[in-house]
């Protein structure tokens, strides 16, 4: 039986990849900081499933909590998959760069960059001794498009970006990958940007079986979009490189309408 860590996993997108994975068999380790929101994640991934589902409620800053999430999974078998989905906007709602608060941005590389790879630094020899270890890290397109008042929080998701791109050279072994999910109708997104009407965005549901299509298919390592990824083409071309494709198609095409402007 496979076994994955999802952080960030009480709501939004990674309660939606948890529910994916146990629907497809994966036994999980979830983590999120509120533990009644986490324990009904948990609850729910594993009413389909049948299969083993833990509870770690905690902050992915800590290297208590990210120990404890690693032995977790270690009791359940090992580590076939380590999804780094947690993260904070630093300010919500978002502000322009000559308005951001220091502290609001250490948190943001706190929680979006330097807890992701302390989790991934615990797990290594779990994910090492795997037959197809992997590590997916959630991305932005705020991470390489110049976005008014998303600058503090692109830049850790370009941080995350460059450290993902970093550890696929240096884990050949492992498959890596950072992957931009789009635009979504989230509370995150909500509090980001209160004003903005997200009705035409897709759900966390529609783009997380998308985004696992790296996982069916072990991709190699690169940056990927939920776009690319729902057009259904062939393999990205190498680290960094995700596949060059065209608009969204079959369960994917949702996406067309937020994956062009995904924060």
């Amino acid at each position: 039986m496979s076994v994955a860590i999802v952080t960030g996993a009480s709501r939004g997108l990674g309660r939606a990849l948890a529910g994916e994975l146990a629907a497809r068999g994966w036994d999980l380790v979830l983590s999120a900081r509120g533990a009644a929101a986490l324990e009904e994640a948990a609850a729910g991934a594993a009413r389909p499933s049948g299969g083993r589902v833990v509870a770690v409620a905690g902050d992915v800053t800590s290297a208590a909590h990210r120990a404890a999430l690693v032995a977790a999974a270690r009791e359940l078998g090992g580590l076939d998959l380590l999804v780094n989905n947690a993260g904070v906007l630093g300010a919500d709602p978002l502000v322009p760069l000559a308005e951001h608060a220091p502290a609001g941005l250490r948190e943001a590389f706190e929680v979006n960059v330097v807890g992701p790879l302390g989790l991934i630094q615990e797990g290594l020899p779990l994910l090492r001794a795997a037959r197809a270890g992997a590590v997916l890290n959630i991305s932005s397109d705020a991470a390489v498009v110049a976005y008014a008042t998303w600058g503090a929080y692109g830049a850790t998701k370009a941080a995350g970006d460059l450290m993902s791109a970093v550890l696929a050279v240096e884990e050949p072994g492992l498959r890596v990958w950072w992957a931009d999910p789009g635009s979504m109708r989230t509370r995150m997104m909500a509090a980001a940007e209160p004003g903005e009407d997200l009705t035409g965005l897709p759900t966390p549901q529609e783009v997380a079986p998308v985004l696992l299509r790296l996982v069916e298919r072990e991709l190699p390592s690169g940056r990927y979009t939920a776009r690319e990824l729902a057009a259904e083409t062939g393999p990205g071309v190498g680290p960094g490189v995700g596949p060059e494709v065209g608009p969204g198609v079959g369960p994917g095409a949702a996406l067309e309408a937020g994956a062009g402007a995904g924060r």
